[in-house]
Formats: structure tokens, sequence, C-alpha cells
């Protein structure tokens, strides 16, 4: 027994010099929860909360625009504006209404992270899938030196849309098929991809400078068209944007420096 005194005793403050390493030793962190979707400040609405008769056609959720695929940053169909630019909205709404029009949107808020996409697919030179509608006449090598694509957009502001005029009663529009043939967009409108807008000489986001508001090439009634989507939103604040008869921002705006990134979802004005 004298002989196992010292080995039992080396053998506990072994087992005691383990403990305490193992109760030195921190546990493993558990794993970071994603950080939270940012969400939109309360002067942003959805458009149909403050008008529910101007129609929504979002082409960045579908894969019938430019890229040619749906944008980044659009998880809804929805059209997300500041308060003060929807108001504006229905107050031109109520006026084309009574003459037998509807107004109709086709990009409103745009998240920032849908720009990035912009850039990345712009910076891609070998997809053209789309180019034979959007871009037909542009190599796509100068679409940034042409104004076409930037690193900001106006839309991240909050206070600009892209639209339309629809003659009441509506008609329907079918869904783009991804690889159907395309058709160049200042096509006349009969060839063009089938849209219920109006006839305004060219398609949305043709990149093309017959889509200049002013283009002498566009007809007289085609002209017209446009004057009256311009008149009457100028009347709510809007300005045009000349290159793009389309393009509409309302002024003041309320975040004239502020660019966001808050997806396009209903969840990101819930509340307001």
């Amino acid at each position: 027994m004298t002989g196992l005194a010292p080995l039992l005793r080396t053998l506990s403050v072994a087992a005691a010099g383990l403990l305490a390493l193992a109760g030195s030793v921190a546990a493993p962190a558990p794993p970071a929860s994603a950080a939270p979707e940012p969400r939109a400040p309360r002067e942003f609405v959805a458009l149909d909360s403050v008008d529910r008769t101007i129609l929504q056609e979002m082409r960045y959720t579908t894969p019938h625009n430019f890229t040619g695929v749906p944008v980044d940053g659009y998880r809804q169909p929805l059209c997300v504006l500041t308060r003060p630019a929807a108001e504006a909205l229905h107050r031109a709404q109520v006026r084309l209404l009574a003459r037998g029009y509807t107004l109709k949107v086709y990009d409103c808020y745009r998240p920032q992270r849908a720009v990035d996409h912009f850039v990345r697919w712009a910076e891609d030179l070998e997809d053209e899938r789309m180019k034979k509608e959007f871009y037909p006449l542009v190599d796509k090598s100068r679409l940034f030196a042409d104004g076409y694509i930037a690193e900001r957009s106006g839309h991240s502001r909050g206070s600009t849309v892209d639209l339309t005029i629809v003659r009441l009663p509506a008609q329907p529009t079918r869904a783009y098929r991804p690889g159907e043939r395309l058709v160049e967009c200042y096509a006349p409108q009969e060839e063009r991809f089938p849209d219920n807008s109006v006839d305004m000489g060219t398609g949305y986001d043709c990149f093309d400078t017959r889509s200049h508001t002013d283009d002498p090439r566009i007809t007289d009634a085609q002209r017209a068209n446009r004057q009256l989507l311009k008149g009457v939103l100028a009347e709510q604040g809007f300005v045009n944007l000349p290159e793009e008869w389309w393009h509409f921002t309302f002024r003041p705006e309320p975040f004239p420096e502020t660019y966001f990134d808050f997806p396009v979802a209903r969840r990101s004005v819930a509340g307001h």
C-alpha cells in the first residue's frame, strides 16, 4: 500500500488538472443568426393601399425585361412608393378614370441590389438573350456610356415610377414565354410584344432614342398619348425624364439623397 500512495496522489493531481483545463475552455459560440432583412421607413407604402384601381405589371419580378431573368430584390409583384408619390398618383388616376383611362405601373421603388444586378448584367457582354427586343441597335458595351445603365437609380429613393396609360376596359395581357421570338421594341404596336397600353411609340424599357419623350419620329397619335401621360402627371408634381417617356419622379422627393435596399415585398411596408 505504501508504494501505491504516491501513484494515487499523482493520478489525483492529473485528473484535477484535466478538469480545470476542461472548465477553462470556452463553450462553442452558437451560430450567428442572419441579419434581419431591412424594412422600409414609415414614409413608404404599397400603392394598392392608397389606390386599388391603378394596374400593376411589375416587369422585374418576371423574365420579361432586358436581363431576361427576374431581378434581385423583387420578392413580390408589388408597387412600393413614398406616400406623397403614391397619393399624387391617386390624384392623377382620378382624372384619368374620368376620361376613360387608367394608369399602369411597370416599376416603382427599386432596391439597390436590383441596380447592382443590372450593373453585373451589363458587364457580362456575352449575355444578349433579350437584345433583339430591348436594345436592338445599341452595342451592349455602350450601355453605361450611353446612360442606359448606371450604378445608382432615382428609383431607389422611392419617389420615381415607370408607368403608362391603358384605355378602359383594360384588356388582359399574356405572360412572356422565355425563349419565344422577340420583336424590336420600336416596331409597330401590333407587332411588338402585346401590352394593353395605349400606343406610346415604343415598348417599356426600350433602349433607343425613339423612347425620348419628344422624339420627332413618332406619330401624332403616339405623341398625344405621351403628352396625356406627361400632362396629367405634371399637374400632380411629377417630372418626366426626357429620355424615357415612361419615367417620372415626384417632387419634392422625401428622400432626395438616400438610396434604399429593402426588398420589394409587402412585409417591407407592413403596418405603414
